[in-house]
């Protein structure tokens, strides 16, 4: 097997999307994506480039992907990197994809200066922490993610 993580491009818009629903079917969340190809095209590619995103392929075969951002630490004074998806499709999990993935974006976080590589997991997902408990990642038990969406949000603006 070899194994190739680059970046993706204009062209990897349908392939993000796809593994984008993949995700989501795993994680139970499917009746969630409202995402759309040209959606991604806009805010992926668009003038104002809201996300990243790295391929992984396995001979040439797209295998899983990273879709990440920048946020800041007030703290540090630094930049840091978000991971908000990380996805290894089912039948190829356990050959040190998503290891990989998540070395190429601890280097891209060095590279750029950045003080800390963080993202979110859902609790029942066992398998997930183990994993990036077993890269030495530490949970922050202490803090409670809150979510403004949908209608929520649009009241607070005063809409």
């Amino acid at each position: 097997m070899t194994l190739q993580i680059r970046p993706g491009e204009l062209a990897d818009v349908p392939l993000i999307a796809d593994l984008i629903r993949g995700l989501a079917r795993y994680e139970k969340l499917e009746h969630e994506v409202v995402m759309t190809e040209e959606k991604l095209t806009d805010t992926l590619f668009g003038e104002r480039r809201y996300a990243e995103t790295l391929i992984a392929e396995s001979d040439g075969n797209p295998v899983g992907f990273a879709l990440f951002f920048h946020n800041y630490s007030t703290f540090l004074a630094q930049p840091g990197i978000y991971l908000e998806d990380l996805f290894v499709v089912p039948n190829q999990r356990g050959h040190g994809i998503g290891r990989a993935l998540l070395e190429r974006l601890a280097q891209t976080a060095v590279d750029q200066g950045c003080g800390r590589l963080e993202w979110a997991v859902l609790d029942w997902n066992k398998d997930a922490i183990r994993f990036y408990e077993g890269l030495g990642a530490k949970p922050n038990s202490e803090w409670t993610v809150y979510r403004l969406a949908g209608e929520s949000l649009r009241a607070l603006a005063g809409e």
